[in-house]
């Protein structure tokens, strides 16, 4: 479900919209799906054993 709230926020549609088409989503859980895509995001620096 995170890659729908994802694609149509990047579509243009607006969190109302997106909880009318889809009325199990609430503006705290799209909130949850932009953060996970940001976490996701995040550029790491992992050390590598020679």
């Amino acid at each position: 479900m995170v890659s729908v709230v994802l694609d149509n926020l990047a579509a243009g549609m607006t969190a109302k919209e997106l909880i009318k088409d889809y009325p199990p989503l609430t503006e705290q859980s799209i909130r949850a799906a932009i953060a996970y895509a940001a976490e996701l995001s995040h550029e790491r620096v992992l050390a590598v054993p020679a």
